[in-house]
């Protein structure tokens, strides 16, 4: 059976409406006719059936495309069954075409199909079928031509649709979880609130954080470039011992607010909200206002603490001590975080288990519906299993994700016990072999337990691609994201282009995890001073080319193409419309940020609906080009013109 995650003792992953192969080899002794149905059963009990079809006949190989309906628990699994009919229709064509037994022939086929009659559901119609043993009853016609009228099309479609099964054979039911759309396809947007409002005072030389009303403020530029999630930093209060300061400084200056991560103060914890930021009245009213601009709240949900954090002193034994009776702060070295302690889960599992089950619920009761996990490969896989379970339970919405980079086992078994969706290498993916294989591999290898979620930046990573190639390396990042992955996301600031490090690391100077930013957003907007210098409207196009191509909210429909030059990537995806009709979405990526690159793009065209010798038009959605395609087509892509082409694919 394909696919099975883990033998099948976790449940594969769908949302509803996805298409996904179920694939298994079948086989029988003998000779007689085969054949096998995959069946999908809804959380009613109700099963759906789809037949399957031979793509392997030396290795068996069956395989059908299925479409699951509404979330909830599924099963799915493959009936392999004796196909009379089939047997039947095959024997019957040799022999009778070569006038041997034809009679008897023709009398066995009148047996089989009278058992098939007694077997057709009583709200089916089956003249065809009593149509078919009549002609072979009628000893007045030839023999060739009575076969050939019980084996015409409409009686073979007829069996096609309503099978007549024998010998069934059912594999065992493996679980299938089918969630809601936003669990695979979503665009998100970062943001830390306490900047979307913050002012600097010239005169007192201070500056003045930013609020949840202010921060609701921003909410409407956000959707108008088309985002789904807005995503927010921790928004707890902030300890004060051991506070980083600008630029991950170990001593924090005047004014300098911490990092939103060295969560707890004596104003609360993990359940509080940072007095600078307001009170769960306002962060009520920013819930609210994200919901009328058609937008849910994700919530960064850290699991590590301030030295200050109420849990330390009332809940120590959720922490780590040393042989010197001190508790170990966090650290991966050489990185150290002297400003948090992180969790021990180990030392009292129940309380632990408990607490975060709490704070978690006290986050969903104000509207929270997705959750951001920093770092849960540092805590037991056991643990995030029976957290997301048991939310489950009574808020199956809500969705999880996994920001661990770290070895692809730990990510891979964080999405199986649970988490929807997960960070991935996508930002280090930079030559198109990279791309190529790291693409093919979520979409084939992983798609039925790992969501990608595709980020060009944020604010841990700023990679030395974007540092130094220039807006046109901005540009394809994001479409490479948006176009690749159903789900992407960029931190606050994307749009300007924030390209400078701080030195030695891979992140952004001036990083906003230790101060506030003010990013003047007024100063980007038509008329203002810095007009056309933010990507927003780039990511707003982007984005309504994703709602407007459902080919784009998928993650195994992908197709690969190719291109003379290796620095040029070409890529489709395709999926069929409930009209009969299909949306298919074309890629060409020039790679390199830095040159125009002239090249032969070739096309594998039955990937994209086509016989090989076809044309189509190709309308080219950025510029809003058509052209006049084929399998070989000449590109010319470079930052002085555009590195990209998205190309929806429409036959003549």
């Amino acid at each position: 059976m394909r696919p099975l995650v883990d033998g099948g003792t976790r449940p594969t992953k769908a949302v509803e409406g996805e298409d996904f192969v179920v694939a298994a080899q079948v086989f029988r002794e003998g000779h007689d006719a085969v054949n096998a149905t995959a069946v999908l059963t809804d959380p009613d009990g109700v099963d759906h059936h789809y037949p399957m079809s031979v793509n392997n006949p030396g290795l068996k190989w069956w395989s059908a495309t299925v479409r699951p309906g509404r979330p909830g628990a599924w099963t799915y699994r493959v009936e392999g069954w004796s196909d009379p009919v089939a047997t039947w229709v095959h024997d019957a064509t040799i022999k009778v075409e070569a006038d041997i037994d034809t009679e008897l022939m023709l009398a066995e086929g009148v047996l089989v199909l009278e058992r098939a009659l007694t077997s057709i559901p009583a709200d089916v119609e089956g003249d065809v079928v009593h149509d078919a043993v009549t002609t072979l009853r009628d000893p007045s016609r030839p023999g060739l031509e009575r076969l050939h009228d019980a084996t015409s099309a409409p009686v073979l479609a007829f069996f096609a649709a309503h099978p007549f099964r024998e010998l069934v054979s059912p594999s065992p039911a493996y679980p299938l979880r089918v969630e809601r759309q936003l669990a695979l396809y979503g665009a998100w947007y970062e943001i830390f609130p306490r900047s979307e409002g913050a002012w600097y005072d010239e005169e007192s030389g201070r500056w003045h954080s930013g609020t949840l009303r202010t921060a609701a403020e921003r909410l409407r530029g956000i959707a108008e470039m088309g985002f789904d999630v807005v995503y927010l930093t921790p928004v707890h209060p902030i300890g004060t011992t051991a506070r980083k300061g600008r630029n991950n400084s170990l001593t924090a200056q005047e004014g300098d607010p911490g990092s939103p991560y060295a969560i707890g103060s004596p104003d609360g914890g993990h359940d509080a909200i940072h007095p600078d930021l307001g009170t769960f009245a306002d962060f009520d009213i920013f819930v609210r206002a994200a919901r009328r601009h058609g937008l849910e709240v994700a919530l960064d949900l850290a699991l590590q603490c301030s030295p200050d954090h109420p849990w330390v002193t009332q809940m120590p034994e959720l922490f780590n001590t040393r042989a010197d009776g001190s508790i170990a702060y966090a650290e991966n070295p050489p990185k150290k975080c002297q400003d948090i302690f992180p969790l021990n889960f180990d030392n009292a599992p129940a309380e632990a288990y408990a607490e975060v089950r709490r704070v978690v619920q006290v986050w969903i009761d104000h509207g929270v519906t997705l959750f951001r996990v920093d770092n849960p490969h540092t805590k037991p896989v056991q643990f995030w299993q029976w957290l997301i379970a048991d939310v489950a339970k009574d808020h199956p919405e809500v969705i999880w994700l996994s920001e661990a980079f770290t070895n692809p086992p730990m990510m891979h078994t964080l999405a199986k016990v649970g988490f929807q969706q997960s960070y991935t290498y996508f930002a280090w993916r930079n030559l198109r072999r990279e791309l190529e294989a790291y693409a093919q591999e979520l979409a084939t290898d992983t798609a039925h337990f790992l969501r990608p979620s595709f980020w060009p930046t944020t604010h841990d990573i700023l990679t030395p691609y974007l540092q130094y190639g220039g807006p046109a390396a901005w540009q394809l990042r994001a479409v490479l994201a948006a176009t690749l992955s159903p789900t992407y996301g960029i931190y606050a600031g994307y749009e300007l282009m924030e390209s400078v490090a701080r030195p030695g690391v891979e992140e952004q100077v001036d990083n906003e995890k230790y101060e506030y930013k003010d990013r003047h957003w007024a100063d980007y907007a038509p008329g203002g001073p810095k007009d056309g210098q933010s990507l927003a409207g780039y990511l707003t196009l982007l984005n309504r080319i994703r709602r407007e191509h459902p080919a784009l909210h998928w993650l195994r429909n992908l197709s690969l193409h190719t291109a003379d030059d290796e620095f040029v990537m070409v890529y489709s995806k395709t999926r069929a419309l409930d009209d009969g009709t299909h949306d298919t979405v074309l890629v060409v990526v020039n790679l390199d940020p830095h040159a125009t690159r002239e090249t032969t793009v070739h096309l594998d065209l039955p990937a994209l609906g086509f016989e090989w010798d076809r044309r189509f038009v190709a309308h080219e959605l950025i510029s809003d080009q058509r052209w006049d395609w084929g399998a070989d087509n000449f590109v010319r892509l470079g930052p002085e013109t555009h590195p990209v082409h998205i190309i929806s694919v429409r036959g003549y």
